[in-house]
């Protein structure tokens, strides 16, 4: 076994900073739960083996069932005197094929990655032809109906800004308000695939799934674009569209500013 594998006792506790992809495909979410296997759960286990000690992660997102990762961020406390950048790779070791590491760091010790303000990136992947793909089948929302894209990118303006957007939260959400700032929303087509970019500084339970539903509702010709004001105005979940499914929707990236 490598030497950087032991460990020493010390007597200041350490914080690593943890940057964590993921298929969410085979999990209850991110956050620990009594009816299925999750995100934390499996890294508080790879963790703990690693270090010998009772680990228990704190993470920025946590995900709803099925929802994947390129860039969670997550932190954990040690005595372990591993260097900060090589938790990454020892960690990995330990994990399942659908959970990865990407980087790993030191932070100061009262760091936490909910309590800081950030700006969070998320897309949802629309697969708009007449048949679909088996190969995006557990990373995209299959839709058969064609979708005017430019009328999707005409209401997507009316999301950008601060705005209280109770139409777009499933009723699930205990968030103490439902005030929230969209600093960019991006429509973007590839050939079949459309990909919804949202930049925020937060957002309510099931949030962006129902904005893509929404979204997608336009593209149909259900709603005009300028029908999302309506929507916000009336601050009633009944009046925005579908809850999309999970599986086309991807934490992106964290910034903290």
């Amino acid at each position: 076994m490598l030497l950087w594998f032991l460990f020493l006792e010390s007597r200041v506790m350490r914080r690593i900073r943890l940057i964590v992809s993921y298929d969410g495909t085979n999990y209850c979410g991110w956050q620990k739960q009594p009816n299925g296997i999750t995100i934390e759960e499996v890294l508080n286990s790879a963790i703990s083996k690693l270090t010998g000690e009772e680990i228990e992660v704190i993470g920025a997102s946590r995900t709803d069932s099925g929802v994947h990762a390129y860039g969670n961020v997550a932190v954990f406390d040690t005595n372990a005197r591993m260097a900060a950048d090589k938790f990454a790779f020892a960690i990995n070791q330990r994990l399942p094929d659908d959970i990865r590491i990407q980087y790993s760091e030191e932070v100061e010790a009262g760091w936490h990655p909910r309590k800081n303000d950030c700006i969070k990136t998320y897309t949802y992947r629309i697969l708009n032809r007449k048949i679909d793909i088996p190969t995006e089948r557990l990373y995209a929302h299959f839709c058969y109906f064609n979708l005017d894209v430019e009328k999707m990118r005409e209401a997507s303006g009316y999301f950008i800004g601060t705005h209280d957007f109770t139409s777009f939260c499933s009723q699930k959400s205990q968030a103490s308000s439902p005030v929230r700032t969209i600093f960019s929303l991006e429509i973007l087509q590839d050939e079949d695939m459309i990909t919804i970019v949202v930049r925020g500084d937060g957002f309510l339970y099931n949030m962006i799934r129902i904005i893509a539903g929404t979204l997608i509702k336009v593209g149909m010709g259900v709603y005009p674009p300028s029908y999302i004001t309506e929507i916000m105005k009336a601050r009633d979940r009944k009046f925005a569209g579908q809850t999309m499914p999970a599986k086309g929707l991807t934490l992106v990236e964290i910034e903290y500013i």
